[in-house]
């Protein structure tokens, strides 16, 4: 994963900015990100705006019992395991590869220069 060549990775916070259950909104490389501290440990980053009309999804519900992010504007729903839409059908958030290093949380930027968060569509190579 850190060897891959089309990535930059980017520090984004530290394990105590980010506890168990929790969420955070950053700026990575120009694009709002979302980070979440799943349940068991695993964090996963997704795209951070609604790709729906761009509103940032940190404002809207993010429910970890139920496992969704819902956007605030039109209830736009992802499911927080790999960012596919519930409702409606047929999108998807860019998800951001991380991983640790030590108590630091990096996010791979993929450096093709496309926004992330216009890239929505299931069928797109997300």
């Amino acid at each position: 994963m850190s060897g891959d060549p089309n990535l930059k990775w980017v520090k984004v916070a530290t394990l105590d900015e980010l506890w168990e259950g929790d969420f955070l909104d950053a700026k990575v490389d120009g694009e709002e990100v979302l980070l979440l501290h799943r349940r068991g440990g695993r964090i996963v980053c997704f795209q951070g705006m609604c790709p729906h009309q761009e509103i940032l999804l940190a404002d809207g519900a993010i429910d970890f019992e139920k496992g969704t992010i819902t956007c605030s504007a039109h209830e736009w729903e992802f499911d927080m395991e790999d960012g596919r839409g519930r409702n409606p059908l047929g999108c998807k958030l860019f998800q951001y590869q991380v991983k640790l290093e030590g108590e630091f949380i990096m996010v791979g930027v993929p450096t093709d220069g496309r926004l992330r968060r216009l890239r929505h569509s299931v069928e797109e190579d997300a």
